[in-house]
């Protein structure tokens, strides 16, 4: 099973058609249906490693100011408990909870409402801890690679050029600033050279790194993503393009 990374941009992008939601949906329809899916999302981001057990996770709206059908959306995808104590063993030593409260953040039904539109199937969200380097998140990510040979989907959901201040709000035609679109390529480039240390590394990029990933909580779910490439292993970016100017929509596929 190859694994992904999706840019998902602004929650909007659940309700809309639009040239990324098109390819989320096409990519979908070319993949071999997974028997599961363990997400990495922007959005479950704070203290400690946790792991959604429950049976049947709940569709969470963490955001504010969209319009009320947004509110509306629901993704009733089952949850997977044993795919959930699985992971938390694969991840050992790190101590992982078993959480019943979180359910799907947005970072994560946005994108499979189009990938996979009938909610069928099974999905668990990993978290991530804010505390820890980026090389922490790389590793974990390494320790899911056995994930891929059963059939499962690891997926990570940030963007990795997410810069909400400068950020062209309403202003739908906003040209990309240089130096976002300049990170953009740069991480093709460290990607298809296999060059992971400065990816992780990626503070170590100078001035468009600070302006590109002010906060690293869009960033680090594509490390987990990362940490699934095995030697030689194919890169392919199905999505490309910048929101706003400062929002890369990257999708990052591996295998």
């Amino acid at each position: 099973m190859p694994a992904i990374f999706f840019g998902h941009g602004s929650p909007l992008n659940a309700l809309q058609l639009n040239e990324w939601t098109r390819g989320w949906a096409a990519l979908g329809q070319s993949l071999p249906k997974p028997c599961a899916i363990v997400s990495v999302s922007a959005h479950w981001y704070g203290s400690g490693t946790a792991v959604t057990a429950m049976a049947a996770p709940a569709t969470i709206h963490d955001f504010g100011g969209f319009p009320p059908e947004l509110y509306e959306v629901s993704y009733p995808a089952p949850g997977d408990p044993g795919l959930a104590r699985r992971v938390a063993t694969l991840l050992q030593p790190t101590a992982v909870e078993l959480d019943h409260e979180w359910g799907l953040d947005h970072g994560t039904w946005s994108v499979l409402r189009h990938l996979f539109p009938h909610a069928d199937v099974p999905v668990i969200q990993l978290s991530i801890d804010a505390r820890q380097p980026p090389a922490f998140h790389f590793e974990l990510g390494r320790r899911l690679t056995s994930l891929r040979d059963a059939g499962i989907l690891v997926m990570g959901s940030g963007n990795i050029v997410h810069n909400l201040h400068l950020y062209a709000w309403g202003r739908y035609q906003a040209e990309p600033f240089d130096w976002a679109l300049r990170f953009d390529t740069e991480v093709r480039s460290l990607l298809t050279g296999a060059n992971d240390a400065a990816l992780i590394d990626y503070e170590s990029l100078g001035a468009d790194a600070a302006l590109a990933v002010p906060t690293p909580d869009h960033y680090l779910p594509f490390l987990y993503v990362l940490g699934q490439r095995t030697l030689g292993e194919q890169v392919s970016f199905p999505v490309e393009g910048i929101d706003g100017g400062s929002i890369s929509m990257l999708t990052v596929r591996i295998g």
